[in-house]
C-alpha cells in the first residue's frame, strides 16, 4: 500500500511538478515581490528600496484624482464592453447555428479579429477613425462618420467599446455556438410542439441551458475590460486630456514614465482585488442560475 503511495506521489511529482515549478516562477513569485513593492517608495531602478508603510495607499485613494479618474473610466467602459460584445456574439451564434450556405465562411470572417494583436487593431482603427470615416463623411454626408472620432471624451469612449466588441465578439461566438449545438432537440421540439414561442423558446428553454457558457463569456468579457492596456494604448493614449486613460494604463504610466514602481504596484494590488471581488461574484451569480437537463 505505501509502496503504491509512493508510486502514486512520484508520478504526480514527475507530471505536475516541472508545470508549478514554472508556474510559481511566473506567477506567484512576482505576486508576492509586488505586494512586498507595493509598501515601498522604490523607483524601479534604485537598488534603494525603503519601507513606506501604508503611504501609497493614502496617496491612492485621497491624494490621486487621475487614478480615481481613470478607475471610473474602467468601470464604464467595462460595463458597455461586456453588455454589447456579449450580446453581438449570442446574436451572430444564434443567426450562424441556423442552415445557411455561408455558415462556416462568416464563423471565420467573425472569429479572425480575435487573432490581430490588440497594438496592430488599435492602429488599424485609429487611421479608421482619423482617415477612414471622414473620407467616407465627405462622400455621404452622413454625420455619423462627421463625428470627431477620438478627438471628443464621448467619442473616444465609444470608439474604444467597438473596437474591443469588435475584437472580442469572434471569440465569445464560438463559445456560445458550441453551447447552442448542445442544446438538446428533442426538449425543442417538445417546447414547439406545446406552443412555445420563439422568445419563450429563446428566454425559457435556449438561455438557461447555455448558462455554463455565458458565465465563461462574462468572465472573460469581464476580465479582459477591466485589464484593457494595449487597445487603449495605441488608440487613444489615454486622451483627450486623459479622458479615456485605462487603470492599467494609469498604473504602467505610474511605474515605467513616472519611475514610481512603489506606487504603481500599490495601484496593481488594490485594482486586482477590485476584479477578483467583481469575477467571484459575478462567477457565483450566473453559476446558480445554471441547470442540468
Amino acid at each position: 500500500m505505501n509502496r503504491r503511495k509512493s508510486a502514486d506521489w512520484l508520478e504526480q511529482l514527475v507530471f505536475v511538478g516541472p508545470a508549478f515549478i514554472c508556474f510559481a516562477l511566473i506567477v506567484i513569485v512576482p505576486f508576492f515581490l509586488g505586494m512586498y513593492y507595493s509598501f515601498t517608495d522604490w523607483n524601479g531602478v534604485s537598488g534603494k528600496v525603503t519601507w513606506s508603510g501604508l503611504a501609497n495607499f493614502k496617496q491612492i485613494l485621497f491624494n490621486d484624482p487621475d487614478f480615481l479618474k481613470s478607475f471610473w473610466f474602467t468601470v464604464r467602459f467595462s460595463v458597455a464592453a461586456v453588455i454589447i460584445s456579449n450580446v453581438l456574439a449570442f446574436t451572430v451564434a444564434l443567426i450562424l447555428t441556423r442552415p445557411l450556405k455561408l455558415r462556416n465562411t462568416l464563423r471565420t470572417v467573425f472569429f479572425l479579429p480575435n487573432v490581430i494583436g490588440g497594438l496592430l487593431l488599435g492602429f488599424i482603427w485609429q487611421f479608421i477613425f482619423v482617415k477612414g470615416f471622414p473620407a467616407i463623411g465627405q462622400l455621404t454626408n452622413i454625420p455619423f462618420f462627421n463625428l470627431p472620432w477620438l478627438g471628443d471624451e464621448v467619442t473616444a469612449f465609444w470608439g474604444i467599446v467597438i473596437v474591443f466588441a469588435w475584437q472580442t465578439a469572434g471569440y465569445f461566438m464560438v463559445i456560445y455556438i458550441a453551447a447552442l449545438m448542445n442544446v438538446p432537440k428533442d426538449i425543442m421540439e417538445a417546447a414547439q410542439l406545446d406552443g412555445a414561442k420563439p422568445w419563450q423558446l429563446l428566454y425559457q428553454i435556449i438561455v438557461p441551458l447555455i448558462m455554463p457558457a455565458v458565465t465563461v463569456c462574462l468572465f472573460l468579457a469581464i476580465s479582459n475590460a477591466f485589464k484593457m492596456f494595449d487597445l487603449n494604448l495605441s488608440l487613444t493614449k489615454g486622451g483627450p486630456f486623459k479622458s479615456t486613460e485605462s487603470v492599467a494604463l494609469n498604473i504602467y504610466t505610474e511605474a515605467f514614465q513616472n519611475n514610481r514602481f512603489g506606487l504603481g504596484t500599490a495601484k496593481a494590488f488594490l485594482f486586482f482585488i477590485v476584479v477578483a471581488v467583481i469575477t467571484t461574484i459575478q462567477v457565483r451569480i450566473t453559476k446558480s442560475k445554471e441547470v442540468e437537463v
